[in-house]
């Protein structure tokens, strides 16, 4: 049984991720933080770390990137979890008797019109799955939670208002880290390869660190600029490319592209989702 671990406690949208990517039969390890996950997959105690790096909605997770420069993983996989935002409750309550609902800030923007027409309060709370456990101890039938519905599965409250989030299309973007590199490359598949660097103290360095591609013929689908944790003076880009690292014109691109950058690092070829592009 693969073990595959993520940040979050049961119920959390990480962990319906993992099932979504996975299916069913695999055991889930939550953890405290993003770190923590992946240094279980470096320590060979899970098999894979799936985790958060962008939602559509409340854009990137800044935690992670920090965690780039260190990162001793490979990308295998990308995965979109459809966030659907569930109001729950204790059993007996009603949607009328809810006064308060609590959940992560993000989950309550996410939802904030629907709350105000049904009159409903944001409480502010760590997280949206830690919010269902706790009302699910609190039982009280004025309080709800804004979770997932396997939150509310495993903590044995009842859906009020399913898809209570404003927007009926966000998602998150998800990757999947592994020890190695194990994707096998097939022709007529599409694929995505993702590259951190520095650039040199030079000028014009980022346009023509970026011009690589172009001259290539190479589709960049995603460029971020990010600060590694601690280094505040350290600006890195995080790049996002069409295709795989047996493509010519990839390999012709990154070999161009290492002129104008230092700390140059590839984190891995995955397959490309066709249903987000």
């Amino acid at each position: 049984m693969l073990k595959i671990s993520y940040q979050g406690i049961a119920g959390a949208y990480s962990h319906l991720a993992c099932y979504s990517y996975f299916g069913k039969d695999i055991e889930c390890i939550g953890t405290e933080t993003f770190e923590d996950a992946m240094a279980l997959v470096e320590e060979e105690k899970a098999d894979f770390a799936l985790i958060p790096i962008e939602n559509k909605t409340a854009g990137r997770v800044s935690e992670f990137y920090g965690l780039i420069p260190q990162m001793k993983l490979q990308i295998i996989g990308e995965h979109y979890q459809k966030i659907e935002h569930y109001l729950l409750g204790v059993e007996g309550s009603r949607i009328k008797d809810i006064e308060y609902a609590y959940s992560h800030p993000q989950g309550l923007a996410q939802c904030r019109e629907n709350l105000k027409n049904l009159r409903i309060k944001p409480v502010a709370q760590f997280d949206t799955a830690g919010s269902a456990k706790e009302i699910s101890q609190l039982q009280n039938i004025k309080i709800g939670a804004i979770a997932s519905s396997l939150a509310g599965e495993i903590y044995g409250l009842k859906v009020l208002k399913a898809n209570i989030q404003d927007q009926k299309d966000n998602f998150t973007r998800f990757i999947i880290l592994s020890n190695k590199q194990e994707i096998e490359i097939k022709s007529n598949t599409e694929y995505i390869t993702s590259i951190i660097f520095k650039v040199k103290n030079i000028p014009s360095a980022l346009y023509k660190a970026i011009g690589s591609f172009a001259h290539n013929n190479v589709n960049i689908l995603k460029i971020e600029s990010y600060i590694p944790l601690g280094k505040l003076k350290e600006s890195r880009f995080h790049i996002d490319v069409n295709g795989s690292m047996e493509s010519k014109c990839v390999k012709d691109s990154i070999d161009e592209l290492q002129k104008y950058v230092t700390k140059f690092k590839i984190l891995g070829t995955y397959k490309k989702n066709r249903n987000l592009y």
